[in-house]
């Protein structure tokens, strides 16, 4: 294991570690409730905890997060609840987004992550925005803005980095290299043998980590993070792992890649190599690591029951958060829709989503 520059406690290494389980307890449930029909659509981030949960826990909870696809972690790291993750991809009274998003995005003002958006890139030229405000601010907030390597083909990666380097902003791109971009493999997605090389071109530090291990994640994040907050200007990371599963559960990626390939990463598997070097450092045994498994399956459960038994939006939600005072012209289309969805013209219906 990396990292070992940094001093981390006992406390800390025990949360990241259940910060990497949370992770794959709860991917593994939500993608047998899609299959189920339960919800509607998932992406797991298995293969890829250690960089979800190393760079988390390399910045303040006051600092900004624009996620990309497999940050959910993150999110639950700061606090965001099982319950409400889940209610997130259901769309239902409990989902912080309002039934706004598709599942598996979910955002929480609160925790200080925005809105996921499945359109490639865009979040990485917000984030660079985001850093220059938080400079205009006179505050030392650094934002991370995380990518995956197909976001390195998108126009906004060039957008955002060229202007973050111009104007020094305090931001952090984490690029989580999972090796496919859905079915296009790394090498057709660049003639560079790497994403860090790239930071070059526009004036920044490229830093190439392995992505597989939580302790060196940690480190290259924290470096970055203490430069951007020292006013010394952005980062690139290249985080170097691997998507042990499809895009998403709409993905088939036995189409496109080979089992030997598959078969050959799972043997880095993040939580494992944490895990025995934990068990190694006497600090979190394969008792106690069993045990927080337990404890987390528990809580997985109830979070679903709770989350499953929420109401459903109502139909004014629709409506909410668009003006201060509702115009009136808007206010009857409401009372029209309103009639003509729940049928039968009950106010105080649900909505029947």
């Amino acid at each position: 294991m990396g990292g070992a520059a940094r001093e981390i406690s006992a406390d800390q290494h025990e949360r990241m570690l259940r910060g990497m389980l949370r992770i794959r307890v709860v991917d593994g449930r939500l993608l047998n409730m899609q299959r189920q029909g339960r919800i509607g659509f998932y992406g797991t981030a298995t293969g890829e905890e250690a960089s979800v949960i190393g760079s988390a826990a390399a910045l303040r909870d006051s600092d900004w997060i624009f996620p990309a696809l497999r940050q959910g972690g993150a999110l639950m790291y700061r606090g965001f609840s099982i319950a409400a993750h889940v209610a997130q991809c259901i769309g239902n009274s409990m989902d912080s987004a309002k039934g706004r998003q598709m599942p598996c995005h979910a955002s929480a003002r609160e925790f200080n992550v925005v809105s996921w958006s499945s359109v490639i890139g865009t979040q990485i030229s917000q984030a660079a925005g985001a850093a220059m405000a938080a400079t205009i601010a006179g505050d030392d907030t650094v934002v991370a803005g995380y990518l995956g390597d197909g976001a390195t083909s998108s126009s906004e990666f060039h957008v955002g980095l060229n202007f973050a380097a111009v104007y020094d902003a305090p931001v952090v791109f984490i690029c989580q290299n999972n090796q496919w971009a859905i079915s296009v493999p790394f090498t057709k997605q660049s003639g560079t043998k790497g994403v860090a090389e790239k930071a070059v071109a526009y004036g920044m530090p490229g830093v190439k980590v392995d992505g597989n291990d939580v302790l060196a994640v940690y480190d290259a994040v924290s470096t970055a993070v203490d430069r951007a907050r020292a006013g010394k200007g952005p980062s690139l990371i290249e985080c170097v792992t691997y998507r042990m599963l499809g895009h998403s559960s709409s993905d088939d990626p036995t189409r496109y890649r080979e089992d030997a390939e598959v078969d050959a990463w799972g043997k880095k598997d993040p939580i494992e190599r944490y895990s025995a070097w934990l068990a190694a450092e006497g600090i979190v045994s394969p008792e106690e690591r069993a045990a927080i498994e337990k404890e987390l399956g528990e809580e997985v459960s109830a979070a679903i029951k709770e989350a499953e038994a929420a109401p459903p939006l109502s139909l004014e939600s629709l409506f909410e958060d668009v003006y201060e005072e509702t115009p009136r012209a808007l206010a009857e289309q409401v009372k029209a829709v309103e009639g003509r969805a729940i049928g039968k013209g009950d106010p105080d219906a649900a909505f029947p989503l």
